[in-house]
């Protein structure tokens, strides 16, 4: 007698890749459809938060999950029994165990984290024997060599750590376009690479070694992006005190280079003895030093940063070793390093404001964020999700009619493809100005006269005169490659200008 039959096998080979595939792909869909055949039901192309809507139950889970409870025990009752298994249906076999248990303890896992159990202290883990009741159940089976060698408490951490990375990229970078689906994509990535398995086994403890960089306009969610990676760190369990390391919160160190001066950016940063320029009446310890290893530190607007500042934050990400302002003493930076940018790097590259070898230290895990122009211009629908969500925010119980007189008034008052150059900022202000107002005024909205009269007056220079007409075509035509085709540039210059008048 086989462990596994010939009706199963497909069904545990597709609960095998889904298991460790990156949830907001097409892939995940792709992985349902092959694990139920006939019985998977249709539904939206990616997951994504339905804003205008109460949440729907994900009915494929679910009916995987059924067929999975009766699968899993079969082939436990068998392996009990002795029947013999290649190392590849034991793999299949721990696989489906191993999802099952998740799925099981899944919502334990967000009430100890975001729900009502989440300030019960120490106690919000004590789950966890239950939970190491059925990892043995499962597991702890006579004569059976699991070849992956799975530990319970690193499984339990795990768990954890992809359950609140799950809900901070699902309930925050919202939209059902394939651009919001590639940019939460790419924020999994960013946690748990590519490969889950290879992560599980090795790369959760070296992932804080690798700095990340978020590019995009301004306005696109830059800093939501990064909130997701750093409150989504692996953070290991202890099985003797039932808590995690982080149960008091995990850190983030937020610095917005352009908000501040450089040497307030360098003291912010790293820190500064007293005396050691004027003003600093007393020693303090920068974002490096206070951010403890399982912390970020955010460096938001980076294309801002003084070229001597960037010296001393190439050497940290070679080293991790910094010195404070004024301190001959070495210190050591032990946390993660997320940096965000609206600008075009390899343009200031090119015109020395940026250092290369900075740039090549951080581009190792990249992020682009998708401006508002690109996400409607994939999905129509996706204005009408962001109004509706941002309504929720500013107005609660009243969002439904505000989300009514926001559409309106932008079908009435808005040019057709206007490109909302400031991003979801700018409709969120949008919103915002028509439910106090009843009116939004774009703060470009008389430029094409401002910049006739400019060029009339000769007060351009060449790139200004350059990055505005491309601004002018683009929120015309709403797409970098269409207004790339009329001006006569490549998509990247044109999407550069357009970004630099942003």
């Amino acid at each position: 007698m086989a462990l596994i039959t010939p009706a199963d096998r497909p069904f545990l080979s597709a609960v095998s890749q889904l298991a460790y595939c990156n949830p907001f792909i097409p892939e995940r869909i792709r992985c349902e459809r092959e694990a139920l055949g006939g019985d998977f039901v249709e539904g939206e192309p990616v997951w994504s938060l339905p804003v205008d809507e109460p949440e729907r139950p994900r009915e494929n889970v679910w009916r995987i999950v059924e067929r999975l409870e009766r699968t899993v025990h079969s082939l436990r009752e068998k392996l009990c029994e002795g029947v013999e298994a290649s190392q590849r249906d034991v793999v299949l076999y721990e696989d489906a165990a191993v999802h099952l248990l998740y799925q099981r303890y899944y919502r334990r896992f967000f009430d100890a984290s975001f729900g009502t159990a989440a300030n019960a202290g120490p106690h919000r883990w004590n789950f966890y024997r239950e939970f190491l009741e059925d990892w043995r159940h499962f597991f702890a089976i006579d004569r059976v060599d699991f070849p992956t060698h799975h530990e319970p408490r690193h499984t339990f951490a795990v768990f954890r750590q992809i359950q609140r990375a799950f809900e901070q990229i699902f309930r925050d970078i919202i939209g059902g376009s394939m651009p919001a689906a590639r940019l939460r994509g790419a924020v999994w990535e960013s946690i748990f690479t590519h490969d889950m398995r290879r992560y599980r086994r090795t790369l959760y403890a070296r992932m804080g070694d690798f700095a990340t960089l978020i590019t995009g306009p301004s306005g696109t969610g830059k800093e939501l992006a990064a909130r997701a990676i750093a409150q989504s760190r692996y953070v290991p369990f202890d099985e003797n005190r039932l808590s995690f390391a982080d149960d008091d919160g995990v850190s983030f160190f937020p610095i917005n280079i352009s908000a501040l001066s450089p040497t307030l950016v360098e003291s912010e940063l790293f820190g500064h003895r007293r005396g050691s320029f004027t003003g600093a009446i007393g020693d303090r310890k920068g974002w490096l030093e206070t951010c403890p290893p399982l912390g970020s530190v955010f460096l938001d607007e980076l294309g801002d940063m003084d070229p001597a500042i960037q010296v001393k934050l190439l050497r940290v990400i070679e080293t991790r070793k910094f010195h404070p302002v004024g301190d001959t003493a070495a210190r050591q930076f032990h946390g993660k390093l997320i940096a965000a940018t609206n600008r075009d790097l390899a343009g200031d590259i090119r015109s020395g404001r940026f250092r290369e070898d900075l740039y090549y230290r951080l581009c190792s895990d990249q992020i682009a964020t998708p401006s508002l122009a690109e996400q409607v211009a994939d999905s129509p629908h996706a204005m009408h999700e962001m109004i509706v969500y941002m309504a929720h925010k500013v107005a609660g119980a009243e969002a439904d009619s505000l989300v009514t007189e926001v559409s309106e008034w932008i079908d009435e008052h808005l040019e057709r493809g206007y490109p909302w150059p400031g991003n979801y900022r700018e409709l969120e202000q949008c919103v915002k100005n028509v439910l106090i107002r009843r009116d939004y005024r774009p703060s470009r909205s008389g430029e094409r006269g401002d910049f006739a009269e400019d060029i009339r007056m000769g007060r351009l220079t060449a790139e200004e005169l350059v990055a505005r007409y491309c601004t002018i075509v683009y929120r015309l035509t709403g797409s970098y490659e269409e207004t790339a085709r009329r001006v006569g540039l490549d998509r990247r210059t044109v999407k550069s200008k357009v970004s630099s008048t942003a």
